[in-house]
């Protein structure tokens, strides 16, 4: 009977050839950890000298640990949900303008903060903010990480220590526990809630700038609406009553359109550049929606307060970095020249009709010789645009277990995110970016193939 003794010691199994070649690979340090890992394990789950691995089975044991541990877990996945904005899955898919210019950027050193003309320090809000500018038609713009951060910044800059005048019905919270009246708190500003949750009357605002109001803001709905028996004064009228008593009205759009959803077959919806010919003095909204872009916050208005906001200690903790300022003004570019629908896969998302998305899943079908096509709706995601869907084609199949099928689909190489209904899983080509059909396909027929084979007596 063989002993415990016999399990190898952690030097004779990296002086083996086969663990060469994975020090190589992973470095010494790296290889030494993974064999004590599963020597320990080894030892921890051996009931007696009989059930001990081979040398063979520790080693491919180490092999497996150290390819787990080296896999990033951030990786690309399929997103066949129809969620165009899916939260979960990163939001928007950036386009290929921007994806060159992070590389190009990224592989090499930068002017984020250096002015070539005067060969000295310079400052790096100046990126994307002409960009910003030319398109919004603001007078001055600013780039932080994200929008909730760009709200906390305006407020904390501008409203600290400030009454802030705001309707009840936009007192909301978003993804991630994103609380209006907590942003305010954080910020230091000070709450005054008017209105009622359905109604709010232009006198209410005029209350409360008379009881001592120094800022007014709104907040977009970004994952509700109310509906019903509603009251809520324009945007016009809110910002020419701030304006008689010389106070600055805050907008956070939340998804920030710069093309008015309408176009696309959706709800028409304020867009950055109405709001700003409305009065509004800033409006801050992210990159990464509606846009289209990189993760951002973006803060444009008019130049005093743009100035006042850059200036705040918050800034810095805050700010962009250089891969989110060169992919935001290569999306950005892709407007100034009229291509953002084309270029930029969000709104091309959203551009698709749906005889194109059923001859797409026609083709599938025939391609696999499985599934149906049925008819369904895409839903906009990210806290865009809530309660709006646009029209579209599944493809729908119902297996033995649809959970089982769908967690499947989840492990592979390049994950495939489903929808499950009814028993079916469905999956929705207006999310399936173009390059991936290809092996969205491949992935299918193998699946399904091993499904078919299982229900084999």
């Amino acid at each position: 009977m063989k002993s415990l003794r016999a399990i190898p010691s952690v030097d004779s199994l990296l002086n083996l050839p086969v663990m060469a070649a994975l020090q190589e690979e992973y470095g010494h340090e790296w290889c030494l950890q993974a064999v004590r890992q599963v020597l320990d394990e080894v030892r921890s789950q051996a009931k007696s000298a009989d059930n001990l691995p081979t040398e063979e089975e520790i080693v491919s044991r180490v092999r497996s640990l150290l390819i787990s541990q080296s896999t990033p877990t951030l990786q690309p996945v399929i997103n066949a949900t129809g969620v165009v904005l899916h939260t979960n899955l990163g939001r928007a898919p950036l386009c290929q303008s921007a994806l060159r210019e992070v590389s190009r950027i990224g592989e090499a050193y930068s002017t984020l903060e250096y002015d070539l003309n005067k060969g000295q320090r310079s400052k790096r809000d100046v990126h994307a903010a002409d960009l910003l500018i030319r398109l919004t038609g603001a007078e001055a713009a600013l780039v932080v990480n994200n929008n909730a951060g760009a709200v906390m910044l305006a407020l904390a800059a501008l409203a600290n220590r400030k009454k802030v005048a705001i309707s009840r019905s936009q007192l909301v919270e978003i993804g991630g526990g994103f609380r209006i009246p907590e942003v305010m708190r954080l910020s230091g500003a000070k709450l005054v809630e008017i209105g009622t949750t359905n109604r709010t009357h232009i006198e209410d605002y005029e209350t409360a700038i008379q009881e001592g109001a120094s800022l007014v803001m709104l907040a977009h709905q970004s994952n509700f609406k109310i509906v019903g028996f509603t009251t809520s004064p324009s945007l016009t009228e809110i910002t020419e009553l701030a304006h008689k008593h010389d106070l600055p009205v805050l907008h956070d759009l939340g998804s920030g359109a710069l093309i008015d959803p309408a176009t696309f077959g959706l709800e028409t919806e304020l867009t950055v550049q109405d709001a700003l010919l409305q009065g509004v003095d800033i409006v801050c909204f992210s990159g990464d929606k509606l846009l289209g872009g990189p993760q951002a916050g973006i803060i444009v208005g008019t130049a005093k307060l743009i100035d006042k906001i850059r200036r705040h200690a918050f800034y810095r903790a805050l700010r962009a970095d250089k891969l989110c300022l060169a992919a935001l003004s290569a999306t950005l570019l892709e407007y100034l020249k009229g291509s953002a629908v084309e270029s930029i896969p969000v709104l091309g998302m959203l551009a698709r009709k749906a005889p194109e998305l059923k001859a797409q899943v026609e083709k599938w079908q025939n391609e696999l010789a499985a599934g149906q096509v049925i008819q369904g709706e895409s839903m906009i995601g990210g806290g865009s645009l809530p309660g709006q869907s646009l029209p579209t084609w599944l493809f729908a199949f119902k297996p033995k277990s649809a959970k089982q099928f769908s967690n499947r689909l989840r492990q592979l190489d390049i994950p495939i995110i489903t929808r499950i209904e009814d028993d079916r899983v469905l999956l929705d080509p207006r999310t399936i970016l173009p390059y991936q059909e290809a092996v969205l396909l491949s992935s299918l027929r193998a699946a399904l193939s091993e499904e078919k084979n299982e229900k084999r007596p």
